[in-house]
């Protein structure tokens, strides 16, 4: 794997053994990304897609292989260690926005950096709010916010700590399609302006073709890996 890679996936294996046997999800992921790249990774619904995305988080972790993120091996870390490095290196944007619904948009989007001791995070993260359009919003409970801007809100608390690797599972599947192509464009732009390595799970063809590269999970597997067109 080269160097200069923000994210080596090693010869990835993941299995799951239950009463009834074992089920291969991952069989052999191998591949490796540049800082400031962006990368979609598509396939069928249980190829494999969400978990590989977990284990390169290192939320999940593989049966054989290795992840190396910033150039440290996930793997040979406890998870307490793992968790710091996500602090400090990560975003993360899902489907279901995981907003905390007791806390405003504000409280939202301070909270990462109020585990980060920074002293400043009320300051950082009405400004990353207003970034995304909803400085008029800042006191609002999730609740009461669409489905679109929970997303905003969601993208402003990724973005705020302004992560080394940005991972965002289906961000548009709860949205329609207007709403979903304004996120995506405000995601892309962001991506540029902190120079992030974006990695998007997507069933999407239209929102992988914006991606710099296109990884086809089938059956486990990497099907194909190549420049998205």
């Amino acid at each position: 794997m080269s160097f200069d890679s923000i994210i080596s996936v090693e010869h990835v294996f993941k299995s799951v053994t239950d009463s009834s046997g074992t089920l291969d999800i991952l069989r052999d992921i191998d591949f490796a990304l540049a800082a400031r790249e962006t990368v979609a990774i598509v396939g069928a619904s249980g190829s494999g897609k969400s978990t590989l995305l977990s284990i390169i988080a290192g939320l999940d972790t593989p049966s054989r292989g290795t992840v190396r993120l910033a150039g440290q091996d996930l793997f040979a870390m406890d998870e307490d260690q793992r968790a710091q490095l996500r602090a400090q290196k990560v975003g993360f944007v899902f489907q279901s926005f995981q907003l905390l619904g007791n806390l405003t948009a504000l409280e939202n989007v301070m909270l990462p950096l109020e585990l980060a001791n920074r002293r400043d995070a009320r300051q950082a993260a009405s400004a990353m709010l207003a970034r995304v359009g909803l400085s008029e919003r800042l006191g609002h409970y999730p609740k009461v916010l669409s489905g679109g801007e929970q997303q905003r809100v969601a993208l402003a608390r990724a973005f705020v700590v302004q992560p080394a690797v940005l991972l965002a599972d289906e961000p548009t599947g709860s949205l329609d399609f207007a709403t979903g192509e304004k996120v995506m464009a405000l995601m892309f732009e962001l991506n540029r302006e902190q120079g992030t390595t974006l990695v998007l799970v997507t069933h999407d063809t239209a929102i992988a073709t914006r991606c710099d590269r296109r990884i086809t999970i089938e059956a486990g597997r990497v099907l194909s890996l190549a420049e998205a067109s």
